[in-house]
């Protein structure tokens, strides 16, 4: 065997450690993707045998059932997409136009366009590095000198907004420090929120992520650990709030055999039959999707131990991640050769990408308000997603 590339610079490193766990490609490995069986096939094509297609049928029930089952909340409702989950989990929490919901700029677009379609405006904070998700103790600081109390709510002392929600995301699969999140936006009167579109089939001590924050939402979008095509859910352990996301997500119309009947402005946010089918097949495999991913994280994770200047990101204590994608992060002194790693990985068939924009360098968002942002910053140069699919672990 030869012997490793010298350590001053990764990437051959890298490239050879990824090459050692997916073996060499004779086209591409994509960087996440579906894996689809018999009962796909049957679920859909029963679908299509009856007719039953659109927004009402069983496999829509039988889904919110079974994600009730997996994640154990007491109230899920599906949706057509995970934005739209999130969008309906905003306005259950009562954000209005002109609030503030504290978020993390290090997240996918949707979490701030979810802010935005309730006219209200998003407040960047920032990460630790251990989970990426929200810094509790970064923001619990910060908060104390933007931020007062008054009127059974905390308000910006600048703007005079109320700081209405806080919305943590579990990024990658890794759920993030809820204890900690939690006691903070109890302390300050923060609804919290959990953008839980990644981590399916995670755990935070012993509990599906979703169920710690008064609302959580599902993404199961075609890139997901399960995926109904297009989809989403909401999560909630309030009745109250179960029932009102229902009526939200099918346009508000009053139950009645034939009259129509709309009580509120609400959305038409339902997922198809169709795509309840899919899930409901794709729920049946999770267990093996995340034992998979799982095994594959080790396997990068060994292949990588050796390499100077590039860290695998594991799991934080007290957590059991899907790994939904697998993550390198470069040491601060490399960062500067993450393109080249970028490229490389690339140009040898293994799909990678690097982190999103972090939202405050977007051009609509780059006014918004946020706290300092060093970890976000120093990630956001430094983070590349390998393959990640289940099926590479087998």
């Amino acid at each position: 065997m030869s012997a490793r590339p010298s350590s001053t610079d990764p990437v051959p490193a890298v490239l050879e450690a990824v090459r050692s766990v997916l073996g060499t490609p004779s086209g591409s490995i994509a960087l996440h993707e579906p894996e689809f069986g018999a009962r796909e096939w049957k679920y859909v094509k029963e679908c299509l045998d009856t007719g039953w297609v659109s927004s009402v049928g069983s496999y829509v029930d039988r889904f919110e059932r079974d994600l009730a089952a997996v994640t154990g909340a007491p109230h899920v409702v599906a949706t057509v997409n995970g934005t739209a989950a999130l969008h309906v989990c905003l306005r259950l929490a009562g954000v209005r136009a002109g609030d503030e919901v504290l978020m993390p700029s290090l997240t996918f677009i949707a979490t701030a366009n979810a802010v935005s379609y309730t006219s209200a405006i998003p407040h960047f904070v920032d990460v630790e590095p251990a989970s990426l998700g929200v810094d509790a103790h970064a923001l619990e600081a910060y908060l104390r000198d933007v931020a007062e109390r008054r009127d059974g709510g905390a308000f910006n002392r600048r703007t005079g907004s109320r700081l209405r929600a806080l919305v943590v995301m579990h990024v990658f699969g890794h759920p993030c420090d809820l204890d900690a999140l939690g006691a903070l936006a109890e302390r300050w009167s923060l609804v919290l929120i959990e953008d839980a579109a990644e981590s399916l089939g995670a755990s935070y001590k012993g509990r599906h992520t979703g169920n710690v924050g008064r609302l959580a939402a599902l993404s199961f979008n075609g890139n997901k650990v399960v995926t109904t095509g297009g989809g989403g859910a909401v999560l909630t352990g309030d009745a109250q709030l179960g029932r009102h996301a229902k009526h939200l997500t099918t346009t508000a119309r009053v139950a009645h055999r034939w009259s129509f009947l709309h009580d509120e402005v609400a959305y038409n946010y339902r997922l198809p039959n169709l795509n309840a089918a899919l899930g409901c097949a794709q729920l049946e495999q999770l267990a093996s999707f995340v034992e998979r991913k799982r095994r594959l994280a080790e396997r990068y994770a060994g292949a990588l131990a050796g390499v100077a200047g590039v860290e695998f990101l594991r799991e934080p204590p007290h957590t059991r991640s899907n790994y939904w994608l697998n993550t390198l992060v470069l040491a601060k002194e490399q960062a500067a050769k993450r393109d080249a790693l970028l490229a490389s990985l690339n140009d040898a068939g293994y799909m990678s990408r690097p982190l999103w924009t972090p939202m405050h360098r977007l051009p609509m968002y780059e006014g918004c308000q946020r706290m300092p942002l060093p970890v976000t910053e120093s990630l956001e140069a430094r983070i590349v997603n390998v393959p990640s699919s289940a099926r590479l672990a087998s």
